[in-house]
């Protein structure tokens, strides 16, 4: 288990890659290419992606805990999905510095409940990640979302949604499909009074509707926001004071990693205008509260 009290920060959103590209053809080589553009990041040109145990060795050698989770958006986008209970046995043999998030596609239903329970219970799972545009949901939609948000509050699970616009699809044709609509944080808010005891992590600053989620984020107590996807010198004016004032246990460090590494985050939020008693709050000590461990 990750010894907290030595490790000096947590990323709060790391992503696993499958490890073969090479020969796929289903569109997710085309699909990083366009991400490593956007991010201007040649870590998703084809053959350089990160395994997770590249992952685990990267973060071990920065003493940073790293939060690592796939994306079951196969159905929507037709990218075969990385094995969530792979990935949670690589966390597994890793366990020093990676904490096993999942990730299951809500239309799933029954079928996603039964999983989500099988992952918490059988591999230590503790969240799991929802990217409403990929997935192709509106997360307050009863119907869709909810059979599978239950069993996630049922089994005391973190739930990490994506927000705001995405670099998925950015400046390809028709965005890959990518529908921006659905990751609007507000609908959380619905979320967050149907499962006022479940922890829900906004991911990203939510552009363009950054006050909405900061909104939400300071009106529910469940819910946190993780600052990843953005360098902090881009962070818009706004969020940076909510962080520094009444949202300031709210805010996690996550850097969106490969597409953003931690070490260009890092050195970005150092330069970026947060009060020296927010920081580590941001880095370490929020995302101990939200993770149900004792702060030092």
């Amino acid at each position: 288990m990750v010894d907290f009290t030595k490790v000096k920060a947590i990323d709060f959103h790391t992503h696993a890659e499958e490890p073969c590209c090479d020969h796929r053809d289903d569109g997710y080589n085309e699909f990083q290419a366009g991400m490593a553009a956007y991010f201007k990041n040649p870590a998703g040109a084809q053959g350089m992606l990160p395994t997770v145990q590249d992952t685990a060795n990267y973060y071990r050698e920065r003493n940073i805990a790293a939060v690592i989770f796939p994306v079951d958006a196969e159905r929507e986008t037709g990218f075969r999905r990385y094995s969530n209970e792979e990935v949670a046995g690589i966390c597994a043999e890793n366990d020093d510095i990676l904490i096993p998030f999942a990730s299951v596609d809500p239309h799933k239903g029954k079928a996603g409940a039964r999983e989500v329970r099988r992952l918490v219970r059988d591999f230590g799972v503790r969240g799991f990640k929802f990217h409403p545009t990929m997935q192709g949901f509106y997360p307050n939609d009863r119907e869709t979302a909810y059979t599978v948000l239950e069993a996630c509050a049922e089994e005391g699970a973190i739930t990490l949604f994506h927000t705001g616009q995405t670099g998925v699809g950015s400046g390809m044709r028709g965005g890959m499909g990518m529908r921006l609509k659905y990751s609007n944080p507000m609908y959380l808010d619905d979320v967050a009074v149907d499962f006022p005891d479940m922890p829900i992590v906004l991911a990203h600053p939510s552009f363009p509707w950054t006050e909405e989620g900061l909104a939400v984020a300071q009106h529910k107590p469940n819910v946190y926001y993780d600052m990843s996807g953005w360098s902090p010198k881009y962070f818009p004016e706004t969020f940076i004071r909510y962080a520094n004032s009444i949202l300031k246990k709210k805010m996690l460090f996550g850097s969106d990693w490969p597409a953003i590494t931690p070490d260009r985050w890092l050195a970005d939020f150092e330069a970026a205008a947060f009060k020296d008693e927010v920081r580590p709050l941001i880095l370490k000590e929020n995302a101990l509260r939200i993770l149900g461990e004792a702060t030092s």
